[in-house]
């Protein structure tokens, strides 16, 4: 048997008045993730354990059956572990997007309107010669999300996603000590965050992006602090040989290293509604045509940052490019394959339209095996998922049920 997750990151959502009280998944036209549903068997999974943030880093360990709880040290460090940055034992590291500020101190987008990588690249690099020393160094990353990492730092300081709070005015969300011993940490933030307006308000490259009638890049927003976690390979918890992950972000990629999977990167793979469908879709199968592969994890990120952007019909569009570009394929092709291949299709968290903000609710999957009694659920939907046979799971119980 040969197992394939497809993550659409984002994917559940809220009834939308204007969609007539259903979510984009019910509105969407997903003729292929609906025959899976009706072959196959559905339920709900939690993948936010309580009293942790919904981000994608805790829920897309929670599918992959990591006790999040435990092990859980942030999203800046998986993220340097996909971009090849070592985090020595006592060096914080920190996810650093470059955001847009307005005049009036709002954040205006937490993304600059999705900057270019190599437009990020130019301004992290100047950050680094200004602000970066022996202690303090910045890391261009994938168009915003960059990365920070701070020497013999206290990680116990409480930052905000600045994707959590859309238009807030920034010096009521700035990072602070969660304990006293980090107050010297979060003073360091602060100064930096500060600092960094200074340096990026005027440099060329916001300049240029003005002139375009675009968000400026103009602060930067370093949040999830921690240090490497002590995650055991994946085919120590369930029955594989070789996996692997393809994705377009260094999240999914950080913590896929620490799991042990192999990691494919495709060309033109955005994160965004534009991204290589058909290139993502030939590198799994690719994947799972090898002998020795025997676990692929599919991750799409388009739904999520339309459900950031609060644009309904733009995730409407991304769920019926994700049924039509990737899930259709890939089930029509994996039924021709010597190997039986098990598929399951879900979010990794809800990313309501209607709050632009991930969300803790438990979120819709389905498992698809040729040889698998179905439950018969009609459709794939948050409503209808949770009619299934499988209930409510949490924990590791998704990932053992689906590698059995």
């Amino acid at each position: 048997m040969k197992y394939v997750i497809i993550l659409a990151d984002g994917m559940a959502d809220l009834p939308i008045e204007a969609l007539g009280n259903r979510t984009p998944l019910e509105a969407a036209y997903t003729p292929n993730m609906d025959r899976l549903a009706l072959k196959g068997r559905c339920g709900l999974l939690h993948t936010v354990p309580a009293g942790l943030h919904p981000g994608s880093e805790v829920a897309n360990m929670s599918v992959l059956g990591y006790d999040v709880a435990r092990l859980y040290q942030g999203r800046g460090v998986l993220e340097a572990a996909s971009m090849g940055v070592d985090v020595p034992t006592g060096t914080v590291a920190m996810r650093c997007n470059l955001i847009s500020v307005s005049d009036n101190n709002r954040i205006e987008n937490h993304s600059a309107g999705h900057i270019s990588t190599e437009e990020a690249t130019e301004l992290i690099d100047t950050l680094q010669k200004e602000l970066g020393n022996d202690n303090i160094k910045f890391y261009p990353g994938v168009s915003y999300r960059n990365l920070l990492l701070v020497k013999g730092a206290d990680a116990r300081v409480e930052c905000t996603p600045p994707h959590d709070v859309p238009g807030a005015d920034i010096d009521t969300v700035l990072p602070c000590a969660a304990v006293a011993d980090a107050d010297v940490f979060a003073e360091l933030l602060r100064d930096l965050i500060s600092k960094s307006r200074t340096i990026l308000e005027n440099h060329p490259v916001n300049v240029a992006r003005r002139k375009l009638g675009k968000y400026a890049a103009n602060c930067i927003w370093p949040w999830s602090p921690g240090y490497r976690p002590a995650m055991a390979p994946l085919k120590e918890m369930v029955p594989i040989n070789k996996g692997v992950v393809i994705s377009a972000v260094d999240l999914v990629f950080g913590i896929g290293i620490y799991a042990g999977l192999a990691t494919i990167k495709v060309d033109g793979a955005t994160g965004l509604y534009d991204t290589n469908y058909e290139g993502k879709l030939q590198a799994a199968l690719k994947a799972l045509g090898d002998n020795d592969t025997d676990f692929v994890f599919l991750h799409i990120e388009a739904s999520d940052e339309a459900g950031h952007e609060g644009d309904a019909q733009l995730k409407i569009k991304t769920i019926e490019n994700l049924d039509r570009m990737i899930v259709g394929p890939l089930a029509e092709s994996v039924a021709c394959m010597p190997e039986p291949v098990r598929i399951a299709i879900l979010p990794d968290h809800p990313t309501p339209c209607s709050i632009r903000t991930h969300t803790s609710d438990p979120v819709p999957f389905l498992i698809y095996d040729p040889d698998i009694e179905p439950d018969q659920t009609a459709v794939f939907s948050e409503k209808e998922a949770a009619k299934g046979v499988y209930g409510e799971l949490f924990g590791d119980r998704f990932i053992k049920i689906f590698i059995t």
